[in-house]
């Protein structure tokens, strides 16, 4: 069943709306990435923070109240109309809600925690329920009211590429009508020194598929669309084509060398959209800029499309946003087909030109290269986690 992607609201380091994350996005502006201090002890380190004042938490739903929550609520805003109509065309059992994350609510708790470290007892304003991982599916359940079903996704980097292939599911099934999908991650000081404790952390902004890559930077963000089986009169024509997942377990942080599970994900979203790798009109890497990624992530691209494919890696200017990532990189790849100008143009790859002669060449896009202009396009956007955990979504023209 085809599964339309009817609407899309998000934030990031590229911006608040959708027309100020495209702006930003074809003009590979990377101004996002600002250095910052106070995450890890006594350092500076670039981050791809929302900035801004986030919407407040309804009055009624302060125990809802995290960062994270924050995000989610200023995505969902931005498709609220959008929402409700479907609430009201189905009925609330009809709807359902998937969401990834990594975080939650974790910065909020660990903040508190500290405080009892100290104290020996909890601030008021701590709720156990803040840091729990189901607590973005429950609030917004809780906000619109709908009764569907409503879960939460924990797959690490490949949480919100999951969400999307769990929504698509739930219509298949016919256990909702429409679903809001996708998925967000705040930045928090756990999830920074962790990283930094891997030494997978860049003191520069990253470079994917450089010689010179040394690490990632970290981002937060939030994107949600809203999936259902019919193409509503005025949305785009875009959809979720195929996805394939797989799962290799080679290790616990480093991905299989080979990148046979990678390739293994390709080729299943690949034979669920019914298409050929000839059929890929470009490809937005998981592109992290560590070492291990990007050379296993460009085996698996050079063997699956030997003759080359446009891609690139966003990260450089949304920073790796985790938990949010599948799903936001899914969005750079709708708002590249929903372009509303004549020159679809790519999203380019930001890095310093140096290629690594150990690495197989990849066609990484230039400023101003576009997709093709007759329909229909295909996108397909990797995403790779923690444990072996690959996911690949194909997104393109409705048929």
């Amino acid at each position: 069943m085809t599964a339309y992607l009817n609407a899309l609201g998000l934030n990031c380091a590229l911006g608040r709306t959708k027309a100020e994350v495209s702006t930003r996005l074809f003009a590979a502006d990377t101004h996002g990435m600002r250095e910052a201090a106070g995450w890890v002890p006594d350092r500076v380190l670039p981050v791809a923070a929302v900035c801004g004042d986030l919407p407040p938490m309804p009055a009624h739903l302060q125990q809802h109240h995290s960062r994270n929550n924050q995000l989610l609520l200023d995505a969902a805003l931005q498709i609220e109309d959008d929402i409700r109509q479907a609430i009201e065309r189905y009925g609330s059992s009809r709807i359902g809600i998937v969401l990834g994350t990594s975080t939650s609510g974790i910065e909020e708790a660990s903040r508190d925690i500290t405080v009892y470290l100290r104290d020996r007892h909890f601030p008021a304003s701590y709720d156990y329920r803040q840091q729990e991982l189901s607590a973005p599916a429950n609030f917004l359940a809780d906000w619109l009211q709908v009764s569907g079903p409503a879960y939460v996704i924990s797959t690490a980097c490949t949480s919100s590429a999951r969400a999307l292939m769990s929504a698509q599911r739930l219509l298949d099934l016919d256990l909702c009508d429409a679903v809001i999908c996708g998925g967000v991650d705040s930045l928090c000081k756990l999830t920074l020194n962790g990283f930094l404790a891997l030494e997978a952390i860049s003191n520069q902004r990253c470079n994917p598929f450089s010689r010179n890559r040394d690490g990632i930077n970290i981002g937060e963000a939030a994107a949600l669309f809203l999936m259902s089986k019919t193409h509503d009169v005025g949305a785009p024509a875009i959809a979720l084509l195929g996805a394939g997942a797989s799962s290799d377990a080679h290790h616990i942080s480093a991905p299989d060398p080979t990148g046979q599970g990678a390739l293994q994900a390709m080729r299943k979203a690949l034979t669920r959209a019914q298409l050929q790798p000839w059929n890929i009109d470009y490809l937005n890497l998981h592109g992290t800029a560590t070492a291990h990624n990007d050379a296993m992530e460009s085996l698996a691209v050079h063997t699956l499309f030997p003759e080359g494919v446009a891609c690139s890696s966003t990260k450089p200017m949304s920073g790796h946003t985790l938990g949010a990532a599948g799903a936001l990189e899914a969005a750079f790849c709708w708002l590249t087909l929903a372009a509303d100008n004549s020159r679809q143009q790519l999203p380019p790859h930001v890095w310093d030109g140096q290629q690594d002669a150990d690495l197989p060449a990849l066609k990484l896009v230039k400023a101003g290269e576009c997709l093709p202009a007759q329909a229909p396009r295909h996108l397909m956007s990797n995403s790779f986690a923690f444990g072996g955990n690959n996911v690949c979504l194909i997104l393109g023209d409705a048929p």
